[in-house]
């Protein structure tokens, strides 16, 4: 059995979908949900499902390694960014090397890159007239949305399409794909 940690700084519809996905299975289980917000939406589905949360700050994020003391108590196999807008730390990232999965709001690596989060990318996909989008799943580096892919879904874009329209797109390919290329990724497929 997988332990799984979600990193998440908003909402959280992907993570509960997650969760969901893995809160029968015997592939995996999510057992620890951190965010950088004290007041993220993710934090409540969390405390809904039974999942204990971490809120960390950036000092104790950047500055130590506080956050694997956290995760061995858990004890975490594989991290999940879901909708996490800081950069991780390289610490974080050689303690667990190919076992962090990002997933970003576009084809990478199109609009990728710091600042290129949530409505920034589908504003930046509208403003260009490209005629696809999608999303991406990648492992996570040192770089912001850097790594090497793990899949990519794609949707059509008409010219008439608000970005909120195109988020939404994306975000029920997201939704579909996201927990199950998880599961693919654990189970080494």
């Amino acid at each position: 059995m997988t332990n799984i940690a979600i990193f998440a700084s908003g909402g959280g519809s992907n993570a509960r979908k997650i969760i969901e996905h893995f809160k029968d299975s015997s592939v995996g289980r999510v057992t620890l949900v951190v965010s950088n917000k004290l007041k993220a939406g993710v934090l409540s589905i969390a405390e809904e499902y039974g999942i204990p949360t971490q809120v960390i700050d950036r000092p104790t994020f950047y500055e130590s390694e506080e956050i694997l003391k956290v995760m061995e108590k858990h004890p975490i196999d594989f991290v999940v960014l879901a909708g996490f807008l800081w950069l991780v730390p390289g610490y974080l990232v050689r303690a667990f090397p190919h076992r962090i999965l990002n997933i970003h709001p576009a084809l990478l690596p199109k609009y990728g890159g710091k600042g290129m989060y949530g409505h920034h990318v589908h504003e930046a996909v509208k403003a260009a007239g490209d005629p696809e989008t999608g999303m991406t799943i990648h492992f996570v580096n040192e770089h912001y949305d850097d790594g090497d892919i793990v899949f990519q879904a794609k949707c059509p874009v008409s010219p008439e399409d608000s970005p909120e329209e195109i988020a939404r797109n994306v975000l029920a390919l997201e939704h579909r794909f996201f927990p199950e290329t998880i599961e693919k990724v654990i189970l080494g497929l």
